[in-house]
């Protein structure tokens, strides 16, 4: 049986990077995939290719930002599928690189909406879909970022840290609705945003990186099913890191 059969997972961000390795991963693992993302025709491309392998998958277009947008992505689940067994909050951004003086307030503020306010919003309704189901499991994608410093990155850090914490006590407080909370802190990850910051950036943190690489998102997607399926019946409350060893230092 695969890890995830007939689970129900809804999954943000899931148009591309991370967010869509771990769609495409649960799909394969037998979940019904609901993607929520901003950018529609990369959503729908996901969609294309889950279903092609004959998967289960369906795109609506969601601002994580946007309460009324994420009550209508679960909402629009459970009318679906009558339930909801997986929440994975991928949406993210990274965000200008400044010192925190230079940081601009509105810098600050776009990144922690969507990197940390997004998160709580899914979760927040994500948990009530849950409850009402008498069981869940949410993953969310945070940062080693949020457990060590680096300059110029004061947004960022500071949403990913949020994250991390929103976790821990989330996971605390439905612990005895059958629900489990956990996150992962992905290290430099090959994904279009960390392709971004360009080769020489990501050249220079792989070598920070013990194992002496960057990952793969598709490496943060197997730990992602293992944390959302029965596998992980006793897991909760963890800060998951997938780093090549970069907090270990």
């Amino acid at each position: 049986m695969r890890a995830l059969q007939n689970k129900v997972a809804v999954i943000t961000g899931a148009a591309s990077g991370i967010g869509r390795a771990i769609a495409e991963r649960f799909a394969a693992e037998g979940a019904a995939v609901v993607i929520g993302d901003v950018r529609e025709p990369d959503g729908a491309a996901v969609v294309e290719n889950i279903t092609a392998a004959d998967g289960n998958a369906f795109f609506l277009r969601t601002d994580v930002t946007d309460s009324a947008q994420v009550r209508a992505l679960i909402a629009a689940t459970e009318s679906r599928h009558g339930r909801l067994d997986v929440l994975v909050a991928a949406a993210g951004i990274g965000g200008g690189s400044a010192t925190t003086v230079d940081c601009s307030e509105a810098d600050f503020d776009h990144v922690i909406a969507v990197n940390l306010r997004g998160v709580f919003l899914t979760m927040k309704y994500a948990l009530s879909a849950m409850q009402r189901a008498g069981q869940g499991a949410i993953v969310s994608i945070a940062s080693v970022l949020g457990l060590v410093g680096l300059p110029r990155t004061p947004g960022y850090s500071a949403a990913k840290g949020g994250v991390i914490q929103l976790m821990r006590t989330a996971a605390v407080e439905y612990a005895q609705h059958g629900i489990r909370v956990n996150c992962i802190c992905p290290g430099m990850i090959d994904t279009p945003m960390a392709r971004a910051a360009g080769d020489l950036a990501m050249q220079q943190f792989a070598t920070l990186q013990p194992l002496g690489r960057v990952g793969t998102a598709d490496e943060v997607a197997a730990a992602a099913v293992f944390l959302a399926s029965d596998q992980a019946a006793f897991v909760t409350g963890a800060a998951f890191v997938i780093d090549g060893g970069f907090t270990a230092q």
